[in-house]
């Protein structure tokens, strides 16, 4: 599918369009800017939302485990013989 509207403009070009809708909206006073708490409250839910999903959960800790194989196997290539 092809990509339509603000998607398919170049990426600096959203940019720029987004910088302006920034400042606009501080000039205006309507820019939330999060508390150190607020931050981490959204921060918590984000976690909880991606742990519920134990597909996802199991791919990551594949991905650890094959990631700690690869590592091992390269230091063991790499250690010259007889160490």
């Amino acid at each position: 599918m092809a990509k339509r509207g603000f998607a398919a403009l170049d990426p600096e070009k959203q940019r720029e369009i987004a910088r302006l809708g920034g400042r606009a909206a501080h000039a205006q006073g309507k820019a939330h800017e999060f508390t150190s708490e607020e931050a981490r409250v959204a921060g918590r839910k984000g976690g909880e939302a991606v742990s519920n999903d134990k597909e996802h959960m199991k791919e990551i800790g594949r991905m650890g485990g094959r990631a700690k194989r690869r590592k091992r196997s390269e230091t063991q290539a790499n250690a010259e013989p007889g160490e």
